[in-house]
């Protein structure tokens, strides 16, 4: 039995309700659709603000393609460290513009400057693309950051909720080899880090709580279109040593997703790394994107996730 928080059950009948309606009128999935619901979903549920001293868009340049990024800096004469972002959305949805009261909490939250990047999507710009343009960002921010002529202290950290989750586990696991990606902590929230669909809570939470199994599928469908082995792409199995950097990993338990991301968290403790867990047992998939609902959670999530990147 699912113990869903009571602030977000009426909003989830109602929205498996209007889902069914459209379903019965024609409705047919598309990048168009799944872009439009997240946007409007968070543009209803997240305020705007809180209001951040300097933010401003640019690119960065360095891979094959310029990646652009928007920066918060919450307080310019200060040298701070660096927080790159990488927003969820499946591989297919959000973006800058979307996430950008999220990525005002975290800056806010965190005392850090966020980086918060556009990295390509999918169906247009399959996989790797998205993962190119993070990997990119995370080794060529400084030379940005330089040009803004803007304060910074040269520690990286990597955040990111659902596949941006999965971006940041994944630029992490490369950069345990690869030592111009220097990255001190990641932050994962509600991580898609299985692309395989086979833990337990994609068949106890796979149906009617926001995210479910046949949506995720879709989506992996369309970001691995060249018969990509999935499981070699997925972050939970890649090898694991102690270079992996400190991870703080957020769960909520009626999430499809809850499984892979404690799953995670325990092989990087097991490998040695230091790793803290959040596991939110009344919560769903995207509640940072629900904010309204459950503003105390978020509040909660947002101060642990601070705490985090700011420790020793």
């Amino acid at each position: 039995m699912h113990r869903l928080h009571p602030n977000l059950q009426p909003w989830l009948a109602e929205l498996n309700r209007q889902a069914a309606d459209k379903l019965a009128g024609g409705y047919k999935a598309t990048a168009i659709g799944a872009r439009e619901a997240l946007a409007q979903l968070t543009a209803q549920m997240v305020a705007p603000g809180p209001d951040i001293a300097w933010v401003n868009d640019d690119l960065v340049h360095g891979g094959d393609y310029p990646v652009p990024v928007r920066i918060y800096h919450p307080a310019p004469e200060q040298s701070l460290p660096v927080l790159v972002f990488l927003h969820g959305g499946g591989h297919m949805a959000g973006g800058v513009s979307v996430y950008d009261g999220i990525n005002r909490r975290l800056a806010a939250a965190s005392r850090h400057i966020v980086v918060a990047v556009e990295y390509r999507l999918s169906p247009d710009n399959p996989y790797p693309a998205g993962l190119d343009d993070a990997i990119s960002v995370a080794r060529n921010v400084w030379h940005t950051l330089d040009g803004r002529r803007l304060n910074y202290r040269r520690r990286l950290s990597l955040a990111g909720d659902s596949a941006g989750g999965a971006l940041s586990a994944s630029v992490c696991g490369v950069a345990q080899r690869d030592a111009s990606l220097a990255i001190a902590r990641q932050a994962l929230i509600y991580p898609c880090v299985d692309y395989t669909l086979t833990q337990p809570s994609v068949a106890e939470n796979g149906e009617g709580l926001f995210l479910t199994r046949a949506r995720t599928e879709w989506y992996f469908d369309n970001y691995f279109q060249h018969g990509e082995d999935r499981r070699q792409a997925s972050p939970l199995y890649w090898d694991v040593n102690a270079r992996l950097p400190a991870t703080l990993v957020v769960t909520a338990g009626c999430d499809i997703l809850r499984d892979e991301g404690r799953q995670y968290a325990r092989r990087l403790l097991d490998a040695g790394v230091p790793t803290e867990q959040l596991h939110l047992e009344d919560q769903m998939h995207a509640f940072l994107n629900m904010e309204a609902l459950v503003p105390e959670v978020c509040a909660l999530a947002y101060r642990r996730i601070g705490d985090f990147l700011n420790a020793d």
